[in-house]
């Protein structure tokens, strides 16, 4: 088997059991392996590390799979690590799998690149990385088996990540016969149509489930501002929970169209429901100098950072949007503000929207610090995997 020997030093970070290893962590490839080949981990001083699967385009070189000299990575360590997964989630949840959840997080499961998600019996996966890919086979009849009443696997690995792997996209049927168009699954009570074939990720914001509860808590009498509500996951929750008004926008007509029709579904009166097809920081502008407000806004937008590179573009970019945000907010409003961008922290953020308040000239306080739903698990040695972050917060006046 193909080896990688780390530069001196360059091992701790392997000894901690963080899955990562970069390009320039390798002193020397030995051997030629092939994207996604096993290869041995070595520290500098000949001690055996891990066994990872190689990535010769990406920055992040090597992925470890596991830290056990003695797996192998085959058909029984995929069943093993994936059986393991879905068994979690079958205790998270009470006992039984809910009609949607997240099944496999990637690292956070044990296994890089690699993500699963149920909608009834069907379940939609991504394989980002060459590891992944290499065993695309073994893990998808890995899920097959350990999801009882499986009759589709759906594949939408069309992501970014796997350009930068250096893979090419993959869109469709790996096991069964997928729905024409959309199918149906029910969150807290509310029906949702999922487009698996076209909607944003697998087809529905499953790391929200936890917060849009919340969100439906707060919202009963009140005026509701969904920004990028894609599909309308927090305007549902917010209609099913007594709101009097929900004004909806996103880019996409396809997705407003979607959380229309969810709204005509579950038989809310169609007036108390507004979506409007829009950018979203000109539409905040333009509700501004209109001085319209809200009581209750959401803010929930596309990751404006990837990489650290990006960092210092998306804070101004999340800061302008939240100053926008607090300025609509009316005397004791509330709003919820999220961001899903990996190289975001909590603390970063939280340090971003306290000086958009105040700039804005608001006092808020914090009342819960929101996260992704427990199902999009983070191993505590790999805190990367933690990417959505948020706060839910109160105007004083």
């Amino acid at each position: 088997m193909p080896e990688l020997l780390l530069a001196a030093k360059r091992e701790r970070s392997l000894l901690r059991r963080h899955p990562w290893i970069f390009s320039g962590a390798i002193r020397e490839v030995r051997g030629e392996p092939a994207p996604g080949d096993p290869v041995e981990v070595f520290a500098a001083t000949g001690e055996w590390l891990a066994r990872a699967t190689y990535s010769p385009e990406s920055a992040i070189r090597a992925r470890v799979w596991t830290f056990d000299r003695e797996e192998r990575l085959d058909d029984a360590f995929c069943q093993r690590r994936v059986q393991n997964a879905v068994a979690l989630r079958q205790r998270l949840h009470g006992g039984e799998l809910p009609q949607a959840c997240r099944l496999i997080h990637g690292e956070g499961d044990g296994l890089p690149g690699v993500i699963a998600d149920r909608y009834q019996d069907v379940l939609v996966v991504q394989f980002l990385t060459w590891g992944a890919e290499r065993l695309r086979v073994h893990l998808a009849e890995a899920l097959r088996l350990a999801v009882p009443g499986c009759t589709c696997i759906f594949e939408r690995s069309d992501t970014d990540a796997r350009t930068r792997e250096g893979l090419e996209p993959r869109v469709g049927p790996v096991f069964g016969t997928p729905p024409e168009n959309t199918l149906e699954i029910s969150e807290n009570g509310i029906r949702f149509q999922v487009d698996i074939r076209q909607g944003h990720k697998t087809g529905f914001y499953l790391d929200q489930r936890e917060n849009r509860a919340l969100l439906g808590t707060r919202s009963a009498g009140r005026d509701v501002l969904n920004c990028f509500c894609y599909t309308g996951g927090f305007t549902l929750h917010a209609l099913a929970n007594g709101a009097a008004r929900t004004l909806s926008i996103d880019s996409s007509a396809e997705a407003l169209e979607l959380a229309a029709e969810n709204v005509r579904r579950n038989g809310f009166a169609e007036d108390r429901a507004e979506f409007l097809r829009a950018d979203v920081f000109h539409a905040l502008r333009s509700f501004r100098d209109a001085r319209r407000d809200f009581d209750l806004i959401i803010l929930d937008p596309p990751k404006f950072a990837d990489t650290q590179g990006q960092l210092a573009k998306a804070s101004r970019g999340y800061k302008d949007i939240n100053l926008l945000a607090l300025k609509l907010l009316r005397p004791g409003g509330e709003l919820f503000t999220f961001s899903c961008s990996g190289a975001m922290t909590p603390d970063l953020f939280q340090k971003i929207v306290a000086d958009a308040a105040l700039d804005a000239h608001r006092d808020v306080a914090v009342l819960h610090e929101l996260r992704q739903a427990p199902d999009h698990v983070v191993a505590t040695a790999f805190p990367e995997g933690r990417y959505l972050t948020g706060l839910h917060l109160a105007a004083r006046h």
